[in-house]
């Protein structure tokens, strides 16, 4: 959406910008171009200063400009520096380029960190689900699902107490994700009102079109007296040999430009997009009650006819909490809650280092990204785990050094739709796959 948004403006300008302006936008059409690609860059997570590469499309503009709407003079380098340094004080383009920078630099910075946002937390699940399961949890959930039919109990389901003591052992590093996945989520709907609000994005991305022709406007409707007075600060530059072009004089029409707001357009999406992050709030706590319900199929906690782990019953041990520390008593799957997995670790801090930078944009300061094209920095791959046989215990020792840079992970150029947060994956779902396939050809 908002790069559809810059495109949108892109496409306008070029669209009006020749026919009001003539040789003034011809002659100098790739200072507008190089302009919307800063941007787009900018947006996408280069490492650009974004108040910086506004300043220098309006020095260039205003050099060539000059040169244009003076062609009887021969205007050198020289004299154009000279210009330039005057320019603040006289102001040329008016106030536009200052509004501009205040308001762009804000949406921007909101825009591009929102985007990104969602592609760290993206990133972090894909990340995660790739972590290999213990020995320990791989034995767990083969009891959990094989034991029942090996003892000619194929229908009776496990007890619910039962199956999430399992998933929480199983998934105890997992759920100490959960702490900073909120406070991402939390992050992300702040911005979100930034967006929909102070920052207004959708008209200041959608008209920065408009902004240049003002600017534009501004300098043709006062090009005696700027001219008076760069001559009276740079000295009077010698006749042109050339003689006078036939630039087109006549061509300064008013602004005719119109802003397509798309406002409620934008608010629906921030609106849809704040509710699936406060749903997403609590997912790593609450994903091993989901798998329990959803894929294992788990009986109601109070159904005393449900399998326990040894035969028919009730089960009895208590449940125990989420995260590492709380498995030290798991009943069910051994943990060792001295040894948290590195991988895990590591996404911890890279939402730690997303969520400051949120903080940051929320704020209007800008924050710095490494290229798209790069990889995560210090994302890791998990505990190293042949297919056959796992490492016993969660052998990876842990660590909390932040990196030095944080890298956004790819992405398109067609925009930013979100993290893909319904269907977040679990290598526990795929171990489950295996067993209900293997179950099924066992019982044939």
């Amino acid at each position: 959406y908002f790069q559809d948004l810059l495109n949108k403006s892109e496409k306008a300008l070029y669209d009006a910008f020749p026919s009001m302006y003539g040789e003034l936008y011809t002659q100098n059409m790739k200072v507008f171009k190089d302009l919307y690609s800063e941007l787009r860059r900018y947006y996408r997570g280069s490492n650009i200063n974004l108040e910086e590469a506004l300043n220098e499309f309006w020095t260039r503009l205003l050099e060539r400009l000059f040169k244009v709407m003076n062609p009887q003079y021969h205007i050198t380098d020289e004299y154009l520096d000279c210009m330039v340094k005057h320019a603040e004080q006289h102001r040329p383009f008016g106030e536009a380029p200052r509004d501009l920078k205040v308001k762009a630099t804000r949406a921007f910075i909101a825009a591009r960190s929102y985007s990104q946002g969602f592609l760290v937390g993206s990133d972090v699940v894909k990340k995660v689900s790739q972590v290999s399961l213990s020995q320990e949890c791989t034995r767990a959930i083969m009891k959990l699902m094989y034991c029942p039919h090996c003892r000619g109990m194929a229908s009776v389901k496990p007890c619910n107490n039962y199956c999430l003591n399992v998933v929480k052992g199983c998934l105890a590093n997992q759920a100490d994700l959960s702490t900073e996945w909120k406070y991402l989520m939390d992050s992300l709907i702040v911005v979100a009102d930034r967006i929909d609000g102070p920052y207004n994005v959708d008209t200041v991305i959608g008209t920065i079109h408009m902004r240049i022709a003002e600017a534009i406007s501004n300098l043709q409707e006062n090009k005696d007296s700027i001219t008076a007075k760069v001559f009276q600060g740079c000295g009077n530059p010698k006749i042109s040999t050339r003689g006078s072009s036939s630039e087109d004089k006549k061509r300064r029409g008013k602004v005719a430009l119109e802003a397509k707001s798309s406002a409620q357009a934008l608010a629906m999406l921030v609106l849809d997009a704040k509710g699936n992050l406060t749903a997403l709030k609590t997912y790593w706590i609450t994903l091993p009650g989901s798998l329990c319900s959803k894929k294992v199929m788990a009986s109601s906690a109070a159904d005393d006819k449900c399998w326990n782990g040894m035969t028919k019953g009730s089960y009895l041990p208590e449940v125990m909490g989420d995260g590492l520390a709380n498995q030290i008593n798991n009943p069910e799957v051994e943990v060792d809650i001295t040894k948290p997995d590195m991988t895990i670790r590591q996404q911890i801090m890279q939402l730690k280092i997303m969520t400051n930078r949120l903080g940051n944009a929320n704020i209007g300061n800008d924050v710095d990204f490494q290229d798209a094209s790069d990889d995560m920095s210090g994302s890791g791959s998990g505990d190293s785990c042949p297919d056959d046989v796992c490492s016993k215990r969660l052998s990876k020792s842990p660590s909390t050094r932040q990196p030095e840079t944080h890298a956004i992970p790819k992405q398109s150029g067609h925009g930013v739709n979100g993290a893909s947060s319904r269907s977040l994956p679990s290598a526990f779902l795929l171990l489950l796959l295996v067993a209900f396939i293997a179950t099924q050809h066992l019982w044939r």
